[in-house]
């Protein structure tokens, strides 16, 4: 027998499947518009996360690179995000240790990087497998409201108060007031422009990066009081440098490290659903998983801080006109080429420019969600109700916990749902011996010295079984009545109430003097009927297993049906049973 494919091994085979693809022109542009953002961007996350600026704008260059080589969300970039450098700060600083110090952020860096590759390589992606499209589309539109939000300050020089992302929105409409008035007219004139741009067909793949230049060389030659990047760290003219880990830091970071991890991930989980890869290849959690762990293993090394798959790079790659995952390799090789070379002409980059794109990008996020939400709205209550609390979830918890809540409001749905569609269908055999549907449900009780043929269709779900429950045949007077059970489509291993169910049920069946047949069985599931001992319960012949002939097993079990009625009650020809 072949031996189970080890995590190394799986690892190896999924970046074997990696398509590599070759950069195009759409590419190269979206890479240097995406290049040009990491600066003032990470920038600011990171010094609003208390850690130095510059690891901030190192986590945009080796990081993409290697994330975007392998990931298998082609669009991907991965890259420092606020609420990763927010969960990271607050790591550091429940350990004790200085934010500033390059080896604390290499240690927290690579231990990230670790826990993401381990849990690609275990293939724990399978947890987010189980999120559902509603819970998806509430998740990922509330982390886009993230992005808008967080960028409110930047486009307005008003930041909202508020513990949640809704309440800022509202208290930054609601506070127009406080709006200062130069970074408003910079941030509207970003959009304005980018609007004006994405009107002329050949300046639409470039907008984002036409309303930057333009709008950022206006507030330079009129001279407009505003916040540029260089007000927040200088950029120096040189490459990241090699950076060891604090390898006696790291113990006191490995809980913090599988939170950060965790809140990464959680971000991540939003882009390939709001990305489909454009060459029509399959996303992988677990791939996705790995590769943001190497990003991580890679950037801790040269002083970058942890990065994740980010929605909003991302989506400015995409806005961009990216369509190979070139894009985000470029963006890292052109941020360290401008970083080597053109870092002061960078540092002139409006703060308000790069708020007025931010909200370009969030609010193309949430308008490009509208079909999902409306298909969510138009599914069920239910559904739309997860998506709703998935969506409040993220706009105020944690994005770890919101994706946990979301994971919990998935299974319950598919319990409620699994529960509902649970069915006995009632079978008969026509004149011409053909099985069919009667059209009817099953008889409220068993009639005696009958076979009763129900069909069950569910997937032996414990919730499901109140429902199973009260559509099975009473069993009072259902003297030498036989029930045939056709169990083609259950699991290998269903539920242990399951099976206490049959057991109940075919007892109680053979104290009135009738007898339960399993049609249809699959040799695991016989094998365990067969250990738990239900099958003494049913008795010789009480189950017929599955064969390749799709009814075979129905018309063996009703011809022993048939056999053991005339055998308990002779007074009853053959020819008058059903």
């Amino acid at each position: 027998m072949a031996r189970a494919a080890g995590p190394a091994a799986r690892l190896r085979a999924a970046a074997a499947q990696i398509r590599w693809g070759r950069p195009t022109g759409a590419d190269v542009t979206a890479g240097t518009v995406t290049g040009l953002f990491s600066i003032p961007e990470g920038m600011a996350y990171a010094s609003i996360a208390g850690f130095n600026p510059v690891a901030g704008l190192y986590a945009g260059v080796v990081p993409p690179v290697l994330g975007s080589l392998t990931a298998p969300t082609v669009l991907m970039v991965t890259t420092l995000t606020s609420a990763i450098a927010l969960t990271g700060q607050s790591v550091i600083a429940d350990a004790g240790l200085d934010p500033h110090t390059d080896g604390t952020v290499a240690a927290l860096t690579v231990l990230v990087g670790t826990v993401m590759l381990l849990m690609g390589a275990l293939r724990l992606g399978v947890v987010l497998s189980f999120v559902s499209n509603a819970v998806m589309t509430g998740f990922s539109t509330g982390i886009a409201l993230q992005i808008v939000t967080g960028v409110l300050g930047d486009a307005t020089g008003y930041k909202p108060p508020g513990h949640n992302k809704l309440l800022q929105l509202g208290n930054w409409l609601a506070g127009v007031g406080h709006w200062q008035l130069a970074p408003t007219l910079v941030a509207t004139a970003t959009i304005a422009v980018w609007a004006l741009a994405r009107t002329m067909r050949r300046l639409e793949p470039v907008a984002l990066l036409v309303a930057m230049v333009l709008v950022s060389a206006a507030v330079a030659v009129l001279g407009t009081d505003v916040e540029l990047v260089r007000g927040i760290a200088r950029i120096p003219a040189a490459l990241p440098g090699l950076s060891l880990p604090d390898w006696g830091a790291m113990p006191h970071l490995v809980g913090g490290a599988l939170s950060v991890a965790l809140v990464a991930l959680a971000q991540a989980a939003g882009v390939a659903p709001s990305m489909p890869n454009p060459d029509g290849s399959r996303s992988s959690v677990n791939g996705d998983f790995a590769a943001q762990g190497l990003a991580n293993l890679g950037g801790g090394l040269f002083q970058a801080l942890p990065a994740g798959g980010s929605l909003s790079r991302t989506g400015v790659a995409a806005s961009a006109g990216a369509k190979t995952r070139w894009a985000g390799v470029i963006s890292g090789v052109f941020l360290a080429l401008v970083v080597l070379v053109a870092g002061k002409l960078a540092e002139r980059i409006p703060i308000p420019v790069i708020g007025g794109l931010i909200l370009i990008i969030g609010g193309e996020l949430i308008w490009g969600k509208r079909a999902d939400i409306a298909l969510v709205r138009h599914t069920s209550k239910l559904s739309t109700a997860a998506m709703a609390i998935t969506f409040a979830a993220t706009t105020q918890l944690p994005l770890q916990q919101a994706i946990v809540i979301g994971a919990v409001l998935s299974l319950l749905l598919y319990c409620v749902q699994a529960a509902r569609q649970a069915e006995l269908v009632a079978l008969e055999r026509r004149p011409d011996g053909v099985w069919a549907t009667t059209g009817a449900p099953p008889p409220p009780v068993l009639p005696p010295g009958q076979v009763t043929v129900l069909a069950y269709e569910g997937t032996n779900l414990f919730a499901e079984l109140p429902r199973l429950e009260t559509r099975l045949p009473r069993v009072e007077g259902a003297r030498n009545a036989v029930l045939v059970l056709v169990m083609r489509t259950a699991p290998d291993v269903p539920s242990s109430a399951m099976l206490k169910l049959l057991r109940r049920y075919a007892t109680t069946l053979h104290a009135h003097g009738g007898r339960l047949v399993l049609a249809g069985v699959q040799p695991p599931l016989a094998a365990l009927l067969h250990r738990t001992g239900l099958a003494s319960v049913l008795g010789d012949d009480g189950i017929v297993p599955t064969e390749p002939a799709l009814l075979a097993p129905l018309d063996h079990a009703m011809e022993k049906a048939r056999t053991w009625i005339s055998a308990t009650a002779p007074r009853t020809g053959p020819e008058d049973l059903p």
